[in-house]
């Protein structure tokens, strides 16, 4: 069991929200995620963490691919929906999907970018497979909307505020304070 002290801390970080959905052998599934990322610059590559107790995780590992809905801050319905097991619903939420150009993976409708995604390796953790995919074709959605994001601590908000004040870069006023110091 997890120490209460780290549980706490580490439900302080928030992540973006995305729905995962994956087909084969003409079943689909889809679940909802905050542990899907970016994790290079070089070639678009995410990686899912998906855990091998949900349905999805077979789909994925016998196709080799899965779709990633990026959810917009008016999309919490659909998120909460796809954090259940959709078993207990019998699936029956079809409002919600449609489906990549293309293929049969599940995306959710009116997501800000659906991304399907090819897997070339994975790691296994303790409770959970890190899929990594190469992103290999983009459906923009509503770019402009602002992600729907997610803390254990905090619950569902909604990105949008910015940190710092306009005009200000803190980045430039190190750089220059490293010119003045050469």
């Amino acid at each position: 069991m997890i120490d209460p002290t780290l549980k706490r801390s580490l439900g302080q970080m928030m992540h973006g929200v995305q729905v995962v959905g994956a087909h084969h052998g003409g079943v689909r599934r889809a679940y909802c995620s905050h542990w899907v990322m970016q994790v290079s610059f070089e070639e678009p590559i995410v990686m899912a963490s998906v855990s091998p107790k949900h349905d999805t995780f077979p789909l994925i590992e016998a196709s080799g691919e899965f779709a990633v809905s990026v959810l917009a801050g008016d999309q919490v319905a659909a998120g909460q929906y796809f954090s259940y097991p959709g078993h207990k619903f019998k699936y029956s939420v079809e409002e919600f999907l449609d489906v990549f150009p293309g293929t049969e993976l599940p995306v959710v409708r009116d997501a800000i970018a659906w991304l399907r995604c090819e897997v070339f390796d994975t790691k296994d953790m303790p409770d959970h497979r890190l899929f990594f995919a190469r992103v290999v074709a983009v459906e923009p959605g509503r770019l402009k909307e602002p992600p729907l994001l997610y803390s254990s601590r905090l619950g569902w908000r909604i990105a949008g505020d910015k940190a710092r004040e306009p005009g200000t870069s803190v980045r430039d006023e190190l750089l220059a304070r490293l010119e003045d110091e050469s």
